[in-house]
């Protein structure tokens, strides 16, 4: 009999990361957690984590990453609304700070493996482990991972990849964890009440200014109070009564203007995506795939064709709706295995 696999969880002191310990712990391994500290709306955080370790009866380690995070991840974040484009603060996290750090730590602590509470499947093939979407299609989280590489791929475990949320209840409950009732989280992790806007404004220092709007006619039709508010795709809370219903075409940082569109006009036939990655390494090749324009998106067929400089032309079977410059579109096989995939650059009807 070999030695006992030791095993990492990243501990959030959530019902998920508290749960794969707990079922982890069951199976036989050794298992510790770690927290990672990402900015000071993560204090509590670090307690919750705490409080579940010692409820576990393992080690917590404590990781403070506050300042790869500021640097990797918030200041992108705001970049690009400043930008008017959209950002997608977990896909670029994932790799350059959380998982890495993630990967690092169980280096530096002699562990095995790192599990965490995503749900997302890992399948073994020809030496290589590809992630794929999660058995439970309303929970999958493979969009937001398919920036990861083999480096962390190889070292990852998804216990809840087979469950759905309210067996992970169930068993939270029958364990008697001190999380078993707690909300799942929703808001960005290092903005608690969800107001972005408000955020970018104290952290830069930069008071949005007005623009302004310009109908689907090409008239200005009032004034916006800063593109930071505002997502490609929005319809809501615009402040403009033209009559009928509208939505944000286009935003154009440059001349702070926020370009408006009737419904029916928010389709895409074409994108092309930069900073492309594969999950094995490998060259991206010209292919007909499934791809997700965002996280809860559907599946939909595309031929995705290579790009000089690490971009790639993303041409939809059908258009697709409010296609927003900064997100990612994620390439996915017929059995659902995430390819890789890029950031969005351009769109094009």
């Amino acid at each position: 009999m070999g030695a006992t696999k030791k095993v990492l969880v990243a501990l959030s002191g959530g019902v998920d990361s508290s749960v794969c310990v707990y079922l982890l712990k069951q199976k036989g391994y050794d298992v510790a957690g770690v927290v990672l500290k990402m900015s000071p709306a993560h204090d509590q955080t670090v307690r919750d984590a705490q409080e579940a370790a010692d409820a576990l009866g393992i080690h917590l380690y404590v990781k403070d990453m506050s300042e790869a995070f500021s640097s990797c991840v918030v200041d992108y974040f705001v970049r690009e609304y400043q930008n008017g484009r959209t950002p997608n603060p977990c896909v670029v996290c994932n790799p350059t700070v959380k998982f890495k750090a993630l990967v690092d730590a169980a280096d530096e602590y002699g562990y095995d493996y790192v599990a965490t509470g995503h749900y997302a499947d890992l399948i073994e093939r020809d030496g290589e482990v590809l992630l794929a979407r999660g058995e439970c299609k309303q929970r999958d989280q493979s969009y937001m991972l398919y920036r990861l590489t083999q480096r962390e791929l190889t070292r990852l475990m998804f216990p809840l990849n087979h469950m759905d949320k309210q067996q992970v209840r169930a068993i939270a409950e029958e364990a008697k964890l001190p999380c078993a009732k707690k909300p799942d989280s929703q808001e960005i992790c290092f903005i608690p009440d969800n107001n972005y806007a408000k955020y970018i404004v104290e952290r830069t220092g930069a008071v949005p200014e007005e623009g302004d709007f310009i109908s689907p006619e090409g008239e200005v039709c009032g004034k916006h109070k800063g593109i930071i508010h505002y997502t490609i795709g929005q319809r809501k809370h615009l402040g403009i009564a033209l009559g009928r219903p509208v939505f944000v075409k286009r935003i154009d940082p440059v001349e702070n203007r926020i370009y408006l569109a009737d419904a029916g006009q928010e389709y895409y036939s074409r994108a092309v995506v930069r900073d492309v990655t594969v999950t094995t390494g490998k060259p991206l090749e010209p292919c007909h795939v499934q791809v997700k324009i965002r996280s809860v998106a559907p599946l939909a067929g595309a031929a995705v064709t290579p790009l000089p400089d690490k971009k790639a032309e993303v041409v939809f079977d059908a258009p697709q709706r409010a296609v927003a410059k900064g997100q990612s579109i994620v390439f996915y096989t017929p059995e659902e295995i995430v390819i890789g995939g890029g950031f969005v650059e351009e769109v094009e009807e």
